[in-house]
């Protein structure tokens, strides 16, 4: 028998409120942190057109959900309190979030040095054995790279122990269990760090690709993917593959290494280099959350492109910062540690160039750099002491957000001079002074005369801020550098044990700078 339309129209208008349903994203739950003393966007899923009543710590706030469905109301800014309270959020259905706590938020990103385990640490074994801190809440969000804008994420909120440690980011942790000690108040961590990945990655990828300064890599990007699109990297790829086991037969014969096998260029489509995949699979599901501010540990996949870090780096922290409309919310970052082989002699550095592109990241507002030069490991990119690094990073914080009266800041070049075959150099100390460790003499430093070739150089303490520096072999030096190679010898730090920061006064053309398509002949 026919069903008339009247009564079709109320079968599915029943099926479809059965199936109305308010839904709140991972971030959103159980367990939260809230960020103290700022408006905290609340928002979620439900029916077109239905009303949402958002009550907490007294207060209460409506939205109504749009025509996607989303809604957003904006708690009023509430004191820290480590007493646990209920989030109460009304619409089609009714969803209660426990354990609500109010204190510190901050986002833990970068790559693989950020994202490096507690229990990978020289101490991951006493940290984690003493991380049973119940109102620090730590959150991790899965790496997924895509050009399409995630609205969520797979993952909870959860209390602090020796269980939740041990795999989150020991930087991250560290640098929270600080905040969480010193302060008293209860402190959330978001750790959204994804290893190997490139900066571009993590910027939405509409906003580079509008910028003239990143045309060339959008171009090449382009290129990529038409390659991919047209099977002619797959053929390359699977030609590469034929060859590399030929290769790594011959090397396992041989008793030598196999070398690396090709990498699946179908893999970088959804991988953590293609421009825009990090931001729309990993950022995107948590913007607009509550937040104090963010530390990174990246670089290292960027400094092949150091000349263009110069630009990359503070766009985007820019862009991040107006995504989030949060204000210039703090940006700490660590910067390059010591890698690679000791060069016997002084020259040019990509790295170097691209720890000089982060220093010069500090003439944003409300950014800070973790000075790591002395903590890295020569044969491993992931140095395992991560105490230290991410005890300079809070100190920024302490120092900065919070009013406590730290040493924080790393010694940087300020002025030179330069009388005969000698140079004095001056560095800005932020009321500390310099000392050289271990030995008398100040040791990583090059100079070099109109030639532009660098020799090694002495350099004795000269007061509490200035070095003098010369080599035997320059009579008339024209620039000095320090610390820049890729794993410098250098032993001048504050007296407050903070490394000075590698520098140089010369204005040569950096290594990295791309060189013309077509030059002229």
């Amino acid at each position: 028998m026919k069903k008339s339309p009247l009564v079709l129209a109320l079968v599915l208008a029943f099926s479809s409120a059965l199936r109305a349903e308010l839904k709140l994203p991972a971030i959103i739950g159980d367990h939260m942190v809230l960020q103290q003393q700022q408006a905290n966007p609340i928002w979620g899923w439900d029916t077109p057109g239905t009303k949402v009543t958002v009550k907490f710590a007294g207060q209460t706030q409506t939205a109504t959900a749009g025509s996607d469905g989303k809604w957003v109301v904006k708690l009023a800014a509430t004191p820290a309190s480590g007493t646990p309270q209920r989030l109460t959020i009304a619409g089609t259905t009714t969803q209660e979030i426990q354990d609500v706590l109010v204190g510190e938020v901050w986002m833990c990103s970068g790559q693989s040095n950020m994202g490096f385990q507690l229990s990978r640490d020289w101490n991951g074994d006493l940290e984690a054995a003493a991380s049973n801190l119940p109102t620090l809440r730590l959150i991790k969000v899965p790496q997924v790279g895509t050009q399409e804008l995630k609205p969520d994420f797979k993952g909870q909120w959860r209390l602090s122990n020796g269980d939740s440690a041990k795999n989150f980011s020991a930087v991250g942790f560290l640098f929270g269990r600080y905040l969480h000690q010193i302060l008293g108040v209860p402190v959330g961590l978001i750790d959204n760090a994804w290893g190997g990945s490139a900066a571009e990655a993590w910027i939405r990828r509409e906003t580079i690709a509008g910028d003239p300064r990143f045309a060339a890599t959008m171009a090449s990007v382009a290129k990529h993917e038409a390659e991919i699109a047209t099977g002619k990297a797959k053929a390359d790829f699977e030609a590469a593959t034929t060859k590399w086991k030929f290769a790594a037969e011959a090397a396992k014969a041989e008793g030598k290494n196999p070398p690396a096998a090709p990498l699946n260029p179908e893999a970088w489509l959804t991988g953590n280099a293609r421009p825009g995949n990090i931001f729309a699979g990993v950022v995107y599901p948590t913007l607009g959350y509550g937040l104090k501010g963010v530390i990174w540990y990246q670089g290292e996949s960027n400094a092949g492109r150091a000349y263009e870090y110069t630009q990359l780096f503070p766009f985007l922290i820019e862009q991040w910062r107006k995504e989030w409309q949060q204000g210039d919310f703090p940006f700490y970052w660590v910067q390059l540690a010591d890698y690679k082989l000791e060069k016997p002699e002084p020259g040019d550095s990509d790295w170097a160039e691209l720890r000089e592109a982060q220093t010069k990241t500090l003439a944003m507002p409300n950014t800070g750099q973790a000075v790591i030069i002395d903590l890295g490991e020569g044969k491993d990119i992931h140095p395992r002491n991560k105490h230290d690094v991410a005890a300079r990073l809070v100190r920024w914080a302490l120092a900065k957000d919070y009013g406590m009266k730290l040493p924080y800041r790393s010694p940087e070049f300020k002025s030179l001079a330069v009388e005969g075959e000698k140079m004095t150099v001056t560095f800005d100390c932020f009321g500390s002074s310099l000392r050289a460790f271990d030995v008398a003499e100040a040791r990583g430093f090059a100079v070099c005369g109109a030639d532009h070739v660098w020799h090694w150089a002495k350099g004795k303490v000269m007061g509490k801020d200035r070095v003098e520096v010369s080599s035997e072999a320059v009579a008339a030096p024209v620039a000095v550098r320090y610390a820049w190679a890729d794993n410098p010898v250098c032993n001048l730090f504050s007296d407050d044990g903070l490394p000075v920061t590698p520098f140089r006064t010369d204005d040569f053309e950096m290594i990295t700078k791309p060189k013309p398509t077509n030059p002229k002949p």
